[in-house]
């Protein structure tokens, strides 16, 4: 099984090195491996401001998107081949981020019932179109939420991953 850090150092090491600012951000899981990558900031950007700069910057992203489209089709047929996972892409710039594309993947999943009255209050609020919708904004919030406990505990799983690779292989 191909390691988190394996993944990333292929990313890094087979990107175009003019594409970004530094080392892309390479996220994997069981599913899908995301790669978003910080673009320079366009030439003009500290000079405008609210709307404008807005626009410029998302504009400079969507450039990025259409002018590197076939490369990243081609890198993603690659590592999909090489991983066994999906490749999703996206573009960082200043403050505006911006994924291309990414993969939507059913979970299942058994609640008892006071966890289905959360989610149908949520549907019935309108907050969400359905069970599945609800539980997905549950997941959002929490990570929003719970961002510092999950970045911490996401660091003890790349340390357990590391002893794992160091290990005797199976």
């Amino acid at each position: 099984m191909t390691t988190a850090e394996e993944v990333r150092g292929w990313f890094t090491g087979r990107l175009p090195q003019d594409w970004f600012v530094g080392p892309p951000e390479v996220v994997v899981d069981r599913e899908e491996v995301s790669v978003v990558g910080r673009l320079a900031p366009p030439p003009h950007a500290e000079q405008v401001s609210g709307a404008e700069r807005t626009a410029l910057l998302d504009g400079h992203i969507q450039r990025f998107r259409e002018e590197t489209r076939e490369r990243r089709i081609a890198i993603a047929r690659e590592a999909e081949h090489r991983f066994g996972r999906k490749v999703s892409w996206g573009a960082a710039c200043e403050d505006r981020r911006e994924m291309f594309t990414n993969l939507s993947v059913p979970v299942m999943t058994r609640l008892r019932q006071p966890e289905r009255r959360v989610l149908d209050t949520l549907v019935e609020a309108g907050v969400a179109r359905s069970r599945s919708d609800a539980l997905a904004w549950c997941v959002r919030l929490v990570g929003r939420n719970a961002e510092e406990w999950l970045a911490e505990l996401r660091e003890a799983l790349r340390h357990v991953e590391r002893a794992r690779a160091a290990g005797p292989q199976v």
